[in-house]
């Protein structure tokens, strides 16, 4: 087994922390001791031990001279728990091998000098990229301050989000709908406009529910909702957030809502670059956007979207007053088009499901 063997075993133990441990990143550990892996761990929920310690804690004895495999450089600062550089260095383990520097500026490559300073071998970048992917939430809210946009649509073949009465409703099949609920269950909150609200009337939780309480984020000019939309009818179940202008939303806190003013942005809208940094401060880390055209369309133009989750039913609308799921200005010109810079693309059912991020901005 070669180090990227055992690293990308790694990767898949930090996999399963997804949904529970933001905003700190995901992390897994492996302790190998003769070709054998004799520990274990990741980061299981956040305030709880990280994968190092996990890690050490299942090998025991057997750390005593073995090598660290981990996906991301040992902390060596206390925080909700005490530095994972004190465990490796008290496990007298021989070598550390980690596949990315930790850019929090409290570690920063700090815990890879501790260890070095005390005599323990340290290699860092196998599978680098793979975990600069694996985190790229957490090092969004790190370097930019604001959540990872994930947007979700489902569109007919000819790229309709709803029918000229803006009515969207079973455009997915079953399993799709399952699988926004497995995805809607790790967010943070979930972001739609007021139209949307009005239109479809939408609950916005995880069913079944998930490991996060998820925040229903409503972007309303007017500050108003329906007061018999679901939103205010499960309100004891997961809180509702109205984002809209300074002065307006009165009546939404009277009946439990939180209200966040924004700033207009160029187009009289309240700014959704406003609402993000508000949401990272908060330290919100997957934010879902789910509609509708326009809500689409003022983060697209801001160029504020990370990944999309887009399902696509096999059938045709047609109709120019049938709505398309960007809108907005856009970028004008087919040479201005944003590629995807990853993409997968699966069968989910009966619809075709295509995942896709674009380039990081912190990257640029």
């Amino acid at each position: 087994m070669t180090d990227e063997d055992w690293m990308r075993q790694a990767l898949e133990l930090a996999e399963r922390g997804r949904g529970l441990v933001e905003p700190n990143p995901l992390a897994g550990a492996l302790v190998v001791r003769d070709d054998t892996i004799v520990g274990q761990g990741w980061h299981q929920r956040f305030g709880e031990a990280h994968a190092e310690v996990n890690a050490l804690n299942q090998a025991g004895e057997a750390a005593r001279g073995a090598t660290l495999y981990v996906t991301l450089e040992p902390c060596c600062h206390t925080g909700k728990t005490p530095p994972c550089t004190d465990a490796i260095i008290r496990a007298r383990i021989r070598r550390v091998v980690a596949a990315m520097n930790d850019p929090f500026p409290k570690v920063a490559g700090k815990g890879i000098a501790i260890l070095g300073h005390n005599g323990i071998t340290v290699d860092v970048g196998v599978c680098e990229g793979q975990a600069i992917e694996q985190n790229r939430p957490y090092l969004t809210l790190l370097r930019l301050g604001r959540p990872y946009v994930h947007a979700k649509w489902a569109m007919t073949l000819d790229g309709k989000i709803a029918d000229k009465n803006r009515k969207s409703r079973y455009l997915s099949c079953e399993k799709s709908l399952a699988k926004v609920h497995q995805l809607r269950a790790r967010m943070d909150a979930i972001v739609v406009g007021a139209g949307t609200v009005r239109a479809d009337d939408p609950q916005l939780t995880a069913r079944p529910p998930g490991p996060r309480v998820v925040a229903r984020i409503v972007l309303s000019s007017s500050g108003t909702l329906p007061e018999n939309c679901q939103l205010l009818r499960t309100i004891l179940q997961a809180p509702v957030i109205i984002a809209t202008f300074a002065g307006r939303g009165d009546s939404m806190r009277q009946l439990g809502c939180e209200v966040i003013e924004l700033p207009a942005d160029e187009s009289g809208r309240p700014s959704v670059t406003a609402l993000l940094n508000e949401l990272g401060r908060r330290r919100m880390t997957n934010i879902l956007v789910e509609g509708g055209s326009a809500i689409f369309g003022s983060f697209y133009d801001a160029q504020l979207i990370d990944e999309l989750h887009v399902y696509t039913a096999l059938t045709v609308l047609g109709g120019k007053r049938a709505v398309s799921p960007i809108g907005g200005e856009g970028f004008g010109l087919i040479d201005n088009r944003r590629p995807l810079s990853r993409y997968v693309v699966q069968m989910c059912g009966t619809d075709v499901y295509v995942i896709g991020q674009f380039q990081p901005e912190y990257s640029h």
